[in-house]
């Protein structure tokens, strides 16, 4: 994708790269392993100039992101991307997402520690047999035993575990049987859809070392607690023995409480891409501003620009470096948390949450605030897969929905409610005669573009008689405060109205559905979202591979708006030292330093553009 001077061409064509242009089943058939093979990654990739083995090679992490979690079963409060993306470089999943040649997502990577899944017995029954060669750091070789153990885990301590939704994994597996050292076998409760089966559970196993974790006679719970203890221990995470045994091509070296984490070679990994470099170091940043300055100084072989300063692309390409967006597949939203005590009755209003919506402007801040790196969010499911926009930009409507509804101009302009209780021209259950039409937004911090987008929604809210006070605190502490809560628990108080979406707010598995965002009692459901006919269509999804499944769910969401849509942006727009090579943005947002390389020019070669620093002595 060629970028201009003051903004990304193309902008709509986005996902393009993901699923180049075709519909939704051809696309997801290729998650089931049916489509094209994907080429082995090979030691090094051909291109201009001559591969300099080992380096070390900087990246900076998104603004105010700090990597704190380290344990290879997500908490909640620690679904990051960035902690999962380190986490899977040291413990890599059976099965990695990720675009074929074509553009199209598959899960037949080359970078699988298992082949492909056999389904059987009417899709209720999963045979895995994990590639030979895969071993511990420490020497001892990755076993099925090994992907046991993860699932005694899990199961003993569901609720505890991030990933968890009730009645999917581990639920739906009545029984784990391992056949021998590299075979199991996983006995569904029922017949699934094996696309939905094998991108969005299959994607979560992972194999993790029983004989470095576990004691003899300690139970599931006993060492998930004990694991759990070590995985609060951040300044440790480089000294803890634990954390030492790895199966992936990384193991840590460095990793501050600040952030900064530094990975080195694992030496035994028995993968089909071992690492080029001596070293990758991820670097974080307060702001997106810290950043560039660091990168224009030259201090960074992969950074990003920030879309305020998009103009300045052309100094980084005159002076050999790539500038390249990295896409997400995804969607951005804000979170209103409708078990709030004081706002929660205001935001279960449907009514309410469309006026909302249709206050924000998210073409005009896509545009103007993002310089065309961002593209309306239209609803659960990235936007190539939705069929229009069923709530537009419309403040006039709005305004007419709201006075509806019983809301009337108070003191200040700020909307009360004049109409109580339930019913036609009511303002709705549980809000009582003259509550302002208040509320307060927790934002990330660290990002001009977050910063702006709020206060364009807010200078729209203020016109339309919606008052919106924001308070912005650093990523962490918005991940670890916005998160699932029931009317009564302290943290419910605490936070009305959540964003954390400077590089997305959601990026999906290859198979978008919803069972993890918006189904009842869904681990990352931060809002506090239940309605039947929700949880009935995402059953659908997991269970049909008719189209139509995917297509009810994101037309019934987005009508119901159980969060407010806002601009999704590309995670950063990237700049790589043009001698820095083999970088594949991988739209799930995974990182694969192991491919990364430096290149030299050859005595007679040609300058040209992509030359950059060279990578030798570094």
């Amino acid at each position: 994708m060629r970028q201009s001077r003051t903004r990304i061409r193309g902008r709509t064509g986005r996902t393009g790269r993901l699923l180049a242009a075709v519909s939704l089943l051809p696309a997801l058939a290729l998650l089931a392993g049916c489509g094209p093979k994907v080429e082995a990654v090979t030691d090094v990739a051909p291109g201009e100039g001559t591969p300099v083995k080992g380096g070390t090679a900087t990246m900076a992490l998104p603004p105010a992101a700090t990597p704190n979690w380290i344990f290879p079963i997500g908490a909640p409060g620690y679904l990051a991307t960035y902690n999962s993306a380190i986490q899977n470089l040291l413990y890599p999943p059976l099965y990695t997402p990720e675009p074929d040649k074509s553009g199209r997502l598959t899960m037949d990577s080359p970078r699988n520690v298992a082949h492909k899944p056999r389904y059987s017995d009417g899709n209720r029954t999963v045979t895995i047999t994990l590639k030979r060669g895969y071993r511990w750091s420490d020497g001892k070789p990755v076993t099925a035993d090994d992907v046991r153990f993860w699932f005694e885990l899990i199961r003993a301590n569901k609720n505890d575990w991030g990933g968890y939704s009730p009645k999917l994994l581990p639920d739906n597996v009545e029984r784990f049987q391992v056949l021998d050292d590299h075979t199991f076998r996983l006995r569904l409760d029922r017949a699934y859809n094996p696309t939905w089966f094998t991108a969005n559970q299959l994607d979560n196993v992972k194999p993790l070392p029983r004989h470095a974790w576990s004691r003899k006679g300690e139970s599931p719970k006993k060492v998930f607690a004990r694991l759990l203890s070590h995985a609060k221990r951040l300044s440790k995470f480089d000294s803890d023995p634990l954390w030492k045994t790895t199966a992936g091509p990384w193991r840590i070296e460095r990793w501050t409480a600040s952030g900064n984490v530094s990975l080195v070679p694992n030496k035994r990994y028995g993968g089909p891409d071992r690492p080029h470099l001596d070293r990758v170091v991820l670097k974080p940043f307060t702001t997106a501003g810290s950043e560039f300055n660091v990168l224009r100084a030259g201090g960074l072989d992969y950074g990003y620009i920030p879309p305020s300063v998009m103009a300045q692309s052309r100094h980084f390409e005159e002076t050999g470096y790539r500038v390249d967006p990295w896409e997400s597949w995804g969607i951005t939203y804000i979170v209103p948390n409708l078990n709030h005590p004081a706002t929660g009755p205001l935001m279960r209003q449907r009514y309410l949450r469309r006026a909302l919506q249709s206050l924000i402007d998210q073409k005009a801040i896509s545009e103007h605030v993002w310089q065309g790196s961002a593209e309306p969010t239209l609803g659960p499911v990235p936007a190539a897969l939705m069929d229009g926009n069923p709530l537009p930009y419309d403040p006039k409507k709005a305004r007419a929905l709201l006075a509806s509804h019983g809301w009337r101009h108070g003191d200040g302009g700020v909307l009360v409610c004049a109409a109580p209780g339930s019913g036609d021209g009511k303002c709705g259950k549980g809000i009582g005669k003259g509550q302002r039409l208040a509320l307060e937004l927790l934002s990330q911090s660290g990002s001009t573009e977050t910063s702006n987008t709020m206060q364009a929604i807010k200078s729209s809210f203020d016109r339309a008689g919606v008052r919106l006070d924001i308070r912005e605190q650093p990523l962490n502490t918005v991940l670890g405060t916005t998160v699932p809560c029931k009317p009564k628990e302290p943290v419910c108080s605490q936070w009305q109205l959540g964003f954390f979406g400077t590089q997305g707010s959601w990026i999906f598995p290859a198979d978008p559905s919803g069972e993890q965002l918006f189904a009842t009692g869904a681990p990352s459901n931060m809002g506090n979202w239940s309605e039947p006919e929700t949880d009935r269509l995402i059953k659908r999804t997991e269970y049909s591979d008719d189209p139509s499944a995917m297509r009810d769910y994101a037309r019934h969401l987005a009508r119901e708006v159980p969060v407010l849509w806002t601009p999704n942006p590309a995670y950063q727009v990237s700049v790589i030292r043009g001698d820095l090579r083999g970088v594949d943005q991988n739209p799930a947002l995974t990182l694969a330093p192991q491919d990364w390389y430096f290149v030299k020019k050859s005595p007679g070669d040609k300058p040209g553009k992509g030359d950059g620093r060279k990578g030798e002595g570094r």
